[in-house]
């Protein structure tokens, strides 16, 4: 691989050997790194005045990624953390120019020690039970989509699925006999079974009937039949989200995605006392340190660990000025 074809060359195998190959990558993985290349071939265009095809890898090096990254949070208004699963990606690709094309070395090395930008962060947002209760009673059930917006939303409520997880159901992870479950292929391709409450089989079980979906068939289809993306469930959660404000305006306080529904599952257990072994169990957490960042949003167990200390006795008094000068100041 020499001249001007080295790089596509390069982009090209990476993503056909390295990450479908080899790592066997998972949909979601692949396209977050192709999002990322496409948007950094877009902002290369116009500046080196290079079409992508004609892109070498030295025109890619760390002054030039910085202002790649740069642009991404000034002019997108990408927050600190997609700048990092952007860099991730660059990373990665670095990673395995280092290996195929040893010529570049230095230069991916330098790529590599480009770091992660820090942020904040901020609570998590999550959902009382009187605001699941009004957000689950915001679709209209006289129609086709509001009947599967209602079994959608109460399925992800009760199980705190993700929305990758959600998005990936088929009619045949769906078991709503003995024993009722949901089985979905959660991060790093592990397979979880999550159990459902009986109001929650009674809804899908009624939606099923209706859907009459072959057992391949996406649990929730558009009304063109085709599984739903990450932009229509957005889409989905937004409109009845608008409803369920006008019914509760604690909600217009919380900038709630599809993701706050999984951690308002999470407090939910948390506050009726199951462990956080379980929790990360349930939820598919790879570590169980993972679910500490619910004790930290959990305001009701630290009141509760407060009322379980002794106050200290410190005696209340007034400040009074010793000088009569100040005395009469203060009298003013």
């Amino acid at each position: 691989m020499k001249g001007a074809s080295q790089f596509p060359a390069l982009l090209e195998s990476f993503f056909m050997d390295r990450l479908m190959r080899q790592r066997q990558a998972s949909p979601h993985t692949i396209a977050s790194y192709r999002d990322t290349f496409r948007l950094l071939m877009q902002y290369a265009q116009p500046r080196l005045r290079k079409t992508p095809s004609q892109l070498v890898l030295p025109d890619l090096d760390t002054a030039f990624l910085g202002t790649f990254l740069d642009h991404l949070e000034r002019k997108r208004d990408n927050s600190a953390r997609s700048r990092n699963v952007r860099l991730a990606a660059i990373h990665s690709f670095f990673r395995y120019v280092a290996l195929h094309a040893p010529e570049y070395s230095a230069l991916a090395q330098r790529v590599l020690a480009i770091p992660s930008k820090r942020y904040a962060r901020r609570p998590i947002c999550f959902l009382t039970a009187v605001e699941i209760d009004v957000l689950l009673a915001a679709p209209n059930l006289n129609t086709w989509s509001g009947r599967r917006d209602r079994a959608l939303l109460l399925l992800a409520v009760q199980t705190g699925l993700r929305a990758s997880e959600v998005i990936g159901l088929r009619c045949e992870n769906i078991v709503l006999g003995t024993g009722a479950h949901v089985q979905c292929l959660g991060k790093g391709r592990k397979t979880r079974c999550t159990p459902l409450r009986r109001e929650t089989v009674t809804v899908l079980r009624a939606w099923l009937r209706e859907r009459q979906g072959r057992p391949s068939d996406p649990v929730f289809p558009t009304t063109r039949g085709r599984a739903l993306g990450s932009d229509g469930l957005e889409y989905l959660l937004n409109k009845h989200l608008a409803v369920a404000r006008r019914q509760c305006p604690t909600l217009t306080k919380k900038r709630v995605t599809f993701h706050s529904l999984r951690h308002s599952l999470a407090m939910n257990l948390l506050h009726h006392g199951v462990d956080r072994s379980v929790i990360a169990l349930w939820l598919g957490h790879e570590n169980v340190e993972t679910t500490s960042i619910y004790l930290h949003a959990d305001m009701q167990l630290k009141e509760q660990a407060l009322a379980m200390t002794t106050a200290t006795r410190v005696p209340a008094s007034r400040y009074r000025p010793s000088d009569r000068v100040l005395a009469f100041l203060q009298a003013l």
